[in-house]
């Protein structure tokens, strides 16, 4: 058996439960550790640490993420095990519980020893691929005896699969105003300096060029979303509020916005893009429809089953 288990790697989410670096009585929160086990301890992050909290006490103190992706490892496993390729599909996370670490010991002590790695993020940068691929590396190194390896799909950000996801999403939350809307991809913000030495943006592009065609629409808009504000660094642009704004002034009175750069609907697509741009986009009178993520669609999770069966029979 070339592989014995597959893992679901993936950024995580705060959900209840104290992360233990406090006293009980002193925990702050788990919005607030997740984010500080983020962006750092420092005195100078404090400010941002608390605002970016904020977005996840808005909405409820919690992140959907994880129980999302929970739900992405269960439909992969299930669609395996109809294909009689019965490998268990587990998921950890690099931000929160279950790290990554645990659960790679966890899969070790099972016994698994061929992972094959899928990399929960559609476009390749240093924080979305290769942050999680040190990670996981560190998880397997800290494991007494023997080791597991593993490897990992390749890119899929243009495939049938994915692209097909995508587009019937959109079709069916944009209905028959599609046809007349302006059409808007997002992806997660980086750095410039890290887009100018990685594919991100190219990717993004092409996703969005695919996904575009599959619908018919000859023209389309690309922007970024949770920026760090006030830094000192450029960010990739332009932000989807400062987009929604420049449409306006080119007569646009309805926006479709997909956020094809995330796989779920977590709290940056639920905050940045439903309460931060659709706030923009009343302000300046347009109907903002924004459609949802991949998640568990059957065409992305029979895209990653076709790539394991495929890496599994090799």
């Amino acid at each position: 058996m070339k592989y014995d288990s597959v893992l679901l790697v993936a950024f995580g989410g705060p959900t209840p439960g104290c992360c233990q670096q406090y006293d009980s009585d002193a925990c702050p929160g788990e919005a607030y550790c997740f984010v500080k086990g983020i962006v750092g301890p420092a005195e100078s992050q404090i400010e941002r640490i608390k605002d970016i909290s904020a977005h996840y006490i808005k909405l409820g103190g919690f992140s959907p993420f994880n129980e999302l992706t929970f739900g992405q490892a269960t439909a992969l496993e299930n669609t395996l095990r109809k294909r009689d390729v019965p490998l268990p599909v587990y998921a950890g996370f690099r931000h929160w519980n279950p790290y990554l670490k645990e659960v790679i010991a966890e899969m070790a002590r099972k016994g698994h020893r061929k992972i094959l790695g899928i990399i929960m993020a559609p476009h390749q940068s240093k924080v979305s691929w290769e942050w999680y691929q040190q990670t996981v590396k560190k998880g397997i190194d800290a494991i007494d005896g023997e080791k597991p390896s593993i490897d990992y799909l390749d890119p899929w950000y243009t495939h049938s699969g994915y692209v097909g996801a995508i587009a019937e999403i959109i079709k069916t939350a944009s209905g028959d105003k599609l046809e007349r809307a302006k059409l808007v991809f997002t992806a997660h913000a980086i750095p410039q300096a890290a887009a100018n030495t990685s594919p991100y943006t190219q990717q993004f592009r092409k996703t969005g060029e695919a996904v575009a065609q599959e619908i018919g629409k000859s023209r389309f808009g690309l922007a970024y979303q949770s920026a760090v504000e006030n830094s000192p660094i450029p960010w990739t642009q332009p932000d989807i509020n400062d987009w929604i704004k420049a449409e306006k002034t080119k007569g646009v009175d309805t926006i479709v916005a997909s956020p094809i750069g995330f796989l779920c609907d977590h709290v940056e697509v639920l905050y940045d893009l439903d309460i931060e741009a659709a706030e923009t986009a009343a302000a300046c009178g347009v109907d903002f429809i924004r459609v949802g993520t991949v998640g568990s669609h059957p065409k992305f999770i029979g895209m990653l089953a076709d790539f394991v069966c495929e890496k599994f029979r090799s």
